[in-house]
């Protein structure tokens, strides 16, 4: 008898390890999927076989079935930026995942804990002082280290519930941040500083280019490597302090790691294409409704998630008017009534 349970529960976990593997390939096809369609299109629409034997020709020789025009549209304008957007959506969505893990609590977010803002203040206090370059993404990185370190430091207050403090706490400081925010683009100058702070706000990757396309993949894979090979420790930590030292693990020093490791992914990506919310917290909460609060799972196929939706976000931003949407816009229009429905949902389950 116990040998037909042993049999059975191993086919059981074959099965779901089958599954699983079976749902990151069908979303890394769909990631693939999703980058070459926003190649080839666009205002300057290029056809799927010239992207493919473009993208192709840098591996083996193939013969030139393509224009000029279309080598330049693929290479220099649009690979950059759509590469851009999928590490760009990695990180957040990754770190929003970490974090909600962390926090025990699925509302959080890089934009609810006001690492985002934070970021964001960091960023156009150095555009203000330096203008653009190497100094955006130390600004950012320190603008978000210290907005999350507030938000900690309140946190562990006394009276409310934790996780309304940690709501209010973060509503609190990306209030303050977005003052200071206010306060830089007024003091800037309107002829050389304002325009270029206004349009790195609103969030874009508009101004991809290899070089920021090195930087964001650098940050993004040295956090994301911290943070993935983390993941068993997430799940142990979300346990809370006392079981996760009974498992061996020192939660202030894992937690301060991981904390570091989002405030680097959130920073890359707001020093290169800045804000853009809602993808940290609204995709982690679709990819646990799939796969479950197991990190070792949740955590890359959020991350998959994310590099898709910020893809498509991207493209449809450009695409859709003839005058291009800032893509924080388009991320905002579809998260919040997700966020909406999180709620009522996570009330609707305190309840019962």
């Amino acid at each position: 008898m116990n040998q037909r349970s042993d049999i059975v529960e191993r086919a059981t976990v074959g099965a779901g390890r089958l599954g699983w593997a079976a749902l990151v390939a069908v979303l890394f096809a769909g990631l693939i999927a999703t980058l070459l369609w926003s190649i080839a299109s666009g205002r300057y629409p290029v056809p799927l076989g010239h992207v493919l034997a473009i993208l192709s020709a840098r591996l083996a020789e193939v013969t030139p079935v393509w224009s000029p025009t279309e080598l330049v549209v693929v290479e220099i304008v649009r690979l950059p930026r759509v590469l851009m957007a999928a590490v760009a959506g990695a990180g957040l969505s990754l770190s929003g995942a970490v974090l909600q893990g962390l926090f025990r609590n699925p509302l959080v977010g890089p934009q609810t804990i006001g690492a985002s803002s934070g970021a964001a203040l960091g960023g156009v206090t150095a555009i203000l002082f330096f203008g653009f370059g190497v100094g955006v993404q130390a600004g950012a990185f320190l603008g978000a280290a210290l907005a999350l370190a507030t938000v900690l430091a309140i946190h562990r207050s006394d009276g409310l519930s934790p996780i309304l403090t940690l709501v209010l706490a973060g509503v609190v400081v990306s209030a303050f941040c977005g003052a200071l925010v206010g306060l830089v683009t007024y003091v800037a100058d309107p002829e050389t500083k304002l325009p270029g702070i206004v349009f790195w706000l609103l969030g874009s990757f508009a101004a991809a280019t290899w070089p920021k396309l090195g930087l964001i993949c650098a940050c993004t894979a040295l956090s994301g490597a911290v943070m993935l090979g983390m993941r068993w420790r997430i799940n142990a930590l979300s346990l809370g302090d006392e079981d996760a030292r009974t498992l061996g693990i020192d939660p202030v020093r894992d937690r301060l790691i991981l904390l570091t490791a989002t405030c680097l992914a959130i920073s890359a990506q707001v020093a290169v294409s800045g804000t853009i919310g809602w993808v940290g917290l609204v995709i982690p909460n679709l990819a646990r409704m799939i796969v479950g609060s197991d990190h070792r799972r949740l955590l890359p196929v959020a991350t998959l998630m994310g590099a898709t939706f910020l893809v498509a976000a991207d493209t449809l931003a450009r695409d859709l008017t003839p005058a291009e949407i800032p893509v924080g816009i388009v991320t905002a229009i579809v998260g919040t009534p997700v966020f909406a429905y999180l709620l009522r949902r996570n009330a609707a389950g305190k309840a019962r």
